[in-house]
C-alpha cells in the first residue's frame, strides 16, 4: 500500500492550493481517507477527513469554509482543496487511510500514511 501525496509549494495568503493524495495497492473508496497537518513544533492534527462513503466529513474549525475534502475514484485519488490560506495554515501535510474507521479524524485511528507534503503561506 503507497499513499502519495503532492500539490504542495510556497503561496500567498489568500491564495489557494490543491492537495492530491494518489493510493495505490488499495481501492481508496472501500477508506476512510484523512489529511492531517503538522507545522513546526506542533503536535500532528486532524485537518478533514472523510469516511468511507462521505457519509461523514469532518473539518477541523480552523479551516471550515475554507478547504473541502473530495474523491476522484477513478483516479483513486482524494484531493484537499484549500482557498483562502493563510500563513497559519503553514504546515507539512499528510494524507492517511484506514479501512475501518468510521468518521474519526483521529491520527491514531489511520493505518496507513502517506509522505508529506510541504505548505508554506507567506507574502
Amino acid at each position: 500500500v503507497q499513499l502519495q501525496a503532492s500539490g504542495g509549494g510556497l503561496v500567498q495568503p489568500g491564495g489557494s492550493l490543491r492537495l492530491s493524495c494518489a493510493a495505490s495497492g488499495i481501492t481508496l473508496d472501500d477508506y476512510a481517507v484523512g489529511w492531517f497537518r503538522q507545522a513546526p513544533g506542533k503536535e500532528r492534527e486532524g485537518v478533514s477527513c472523510t469516511s468511507a462513503s462521505d457519509s461523514i466529513i469532518y473539518y477541523a474549525d480552523s479551516v471550515k469554509g475554507r478547504f473541502t475534502i473530495s474523491r476522484d475514484n477513478a483516479r483513486n485519488t482524494v484531493y484537499l482543496q484549500m482557498n483562502s490560506l493563510e500563513p497559519g495554515d503553514t504546515a507539512v501535510y499528510y494524507c492517511a487511510a484506514d479501512l475501518y474507521t468510521l468518521g474519526s479524524c483521529q491520527l491514531v485511528d489511520y493505518n496507513f500514511w502517506g509522505q508529506g507534503t510541504q505548505v508554506t503561506v507567506s507574502s
